[in-house]
């Protein structure tokens, strides 16, 4: 159960019986009404905006209505105060009954507390990695594959229907260099003398075992004959391979995605034609001639009558051309094509995810999908920041062109993958990441991995703990459910239940705002809790979970802690971060 949402619900209603009664107009929008956490624990569990929000279309001053509201909050079992707070803030302070009542539900529920089905079974089309297949993923993507994966559990927790997609840009001149790259080893596997890797090539040594694979299937074939009749079979083979080094990566990070998208393919499809059809029909397609960029020299710029997209009439800065001088599509008409494909497929809400570099293609690709779509989808773009990989302090330098790079394999067998998935998520994605190959594998607080994990595995220690006791003491959480936990009073413990009682609303929020670091930073307060209340039962003997003596207490206790483990492995589990029962 969402307490906050069952709140609002409640005030929502509250509303209804003073319109029917009406001491209100019956209508009211109720849009803007909320339940939010206050700023200071002292105002209480949870404070509502609605008397500010209807005042002045209700023709009441805010805390006239809201007088009128608490009276009828009060009323409710759940609610033990409210009071009203500034020039109309309602601020209210649950029963500790209600507390237990959720601490008791995350008990029955288990793993499915913090599920939802606010999605509705909304088909969603997360789109995430999509790196050019012209070698194997470094760490600047581990960073937006974590991000899309999670995304989309998380989506898939509130109860969408979520597609996890790989596009593939395999069109255009970078698969010709990397098909040119792979024929260089392939000659050199052949015992070709190829010497230093010529300017403008791929050099990294990832092709080589490539070209291998080449002479082992073609022999001799393609040593000697012309460009035009083995670079198509050359740039096929060279894509699968890539593609299968790509989704080797992505499996050691645990991602496993439904849909492989192929722009080659939508190309041969006459996909791309399509689209432009669309566009054309909707007198959306001009020839113009655009503005020099800023920062070009008259000299420098020659005005061409140029096919332009009138982008500009759906947010964007200019038109934006979709064909290049030799009358070749541009990649944004590709990319046109690629979403109209998706919207073809049914899905209304798209989600890319991207690079730090592509942050300038985000308003052309906006304004498209509305054109494409007749304003029918929606597309949000995730700008995932750059990652600094850095080793005691250090910076570690890398460089893709230069076959220096260090891999996204190469950091999860450093590290493993749950520390690579856990720590791409402790800062938002649109804010600069540093990862510390030193710092993320200490066991310390510093170390936030360290820190949810060291909490799970106190979990299993203190349950361990209670068996060994009490004789025959059971830590299920079908028995504890049962147990009586009016013996969980003090502010310590209703504290942290409080924070557990937040978790279906920062799972719901974390989805409908495409923000998964919520979730990681939420496991780390939760973590932050429950230690505390391990430190205090050092200091306070009363408060330890294995209370000498007293079954009762302890498995009271021992619900609480129980619960704590079921909601922390229910966070890891969207994270797709493996909980441990014990650290090593």
């Amino acid at each position: 159960m969402n307490i906050f949402a069952r709140l609002h619900d409640d005030i929502l209603s509250i509303v209804g019986e003073l319109s029917a009664a009406a001491v209100l107009p019956s209508d009211l929008n109720i849009d803007r009404v909320s339940v939010e956490t206050p700023r200071d624990a002292s105002f209480g569990d949870m404070s509502s905006n609605v008397a500010m929000v209807l005042a002045k279309n209700a023709g009441m001053k805010p805390r006239e209505l809201a007088l009128l509201i608490v009276e009828k909050l009060l009323a409710l079992p759940l609610v033990s105060n409210a009071e009203i707070a500034g020039p109309g803030f309602i601020n209210i302070t649950l029963d500790e009954s209600a507390w237990r009542d959720i601490l008791r539900e995350i008990l029955v529920e288990g793993p499915g507390y913090g599920a939802s089905d606010i999605g509705a079974g909304q088909k969603v089309n997360v789109e995430y990695v999509s790196a050019n297949p012209t070698g194997p993923l470094h760490i600047g993507h581990a960073r937006g594959t974590v991000f899309g994966d999670v995304l989309a559990s998380l989506l898939e927790n509130a109860g969408f229907d979520v597609a996890r997609e790989y596009y593939m840009n395999d069109a255009g001149t970078q698969v010709d260099v990397l098909s040119r790259s792979a024929h260089l080893r392939y000659r050199e596997a052949l015992g070709e003398a190829i010497g230093e890797i010529p300017s403008g090539l791929y050099p990294g040594d990832y092709l080589i075992p490539v070209g291998q694979a080449i002479a082992e299937k073609y022999k001799n074939k393609w040593v000697n004959a012309p460009e035009s009749e083995w670079l198509p079979e050359i740039r096929r083979f060279t894509v699968d391979a890539m593609m299968r080094l790509v989704r080797e990566d992505l499996a050691a990070l645990g991602v496993n995605q439904d849909t492989f998208v192929s722009e080659q393919e939508l190309v041969n499809q006459g996909k791309v034609e399509a689209a432009h059809t669309v566009l054309t029909e909707r007198e959306l397609i001009y020839t113009g001639v655009l503005e020099p960029p800023k920062g070009k020299k008259p000299d420098d710029w020659e005005p061409r009558p140029q096919e332009l997209f009138r982008a500009t009439e759906y947010g964007d800065d200019v038109d934006r051309p979709l064909r290049k001088s030799d009358g070749s599509w541009t990649y944004f008409a590709s990319d046109i094509a690629y979403h109209f494909d998706k919207f073809e497929r049914g899905y209304r809400t798209m989600i890319d995810v991207w690079g730090a570099d592509h942050g300038g293609y985000v308003k052309r690709m906006q304004a498209a999908t509305k054109a494409i779509t007749n304003d029918a989808a929606e597309l949000d773009v995730k700008i995932c920041q750059i990652v600094k990989l850095m080793d005691n302090g250090e910076p570690i330098k890398m460089s893709k062109r230069a076959g220096t790079f260090v891999t996204l394999r190469d950091l999860v067998d450093e590290v493993g993958k749950d520390v690579v998935r856990f720590i791409m998520l402790t800062r938002s994605n649109d804010a600069p990441l540093e990862f510390d190959l030193k710092k993320v594998t200490e066991q310390s607080r510093e170390n936030p991995v360290f820190y949810v994990q060291y909490a799970h595995a106190r979990c299993h220690s203190a349950m361990r703990l209670a068996a060994d006791a009490f004789p025959n003491f059971d830590t299920s959480r079908t028995y504890l459910a049962g147990v009586n936990l009016a013996k969980l009073d003090d502010v310590v413990e209703l504290g942290l239940i409080k924070v557990l009682g937040a978790w279906p609303r920062v799972a719901e929020g974390a989805a409908l705002t495409h923000e998964p670091h919520r979730i990681a930073y939420y496991l780390q307060e939760l973590a932050a809790e429950f230690h505390g209340l391990w430190t205090k039962g050092r200091e306070r003997p009363e408060l330890r979970f294995i209370v000498d003596g007293d079954e009762a207490k302890t498995q009271a206790r021992i619900a609480l802690v129980r619960a704590v483990q079921i909601v922390i492995e229910s966070g890891l589990k969207i994270l797709g971060v493996e909980p441990v029962e014990e650290l090593r």
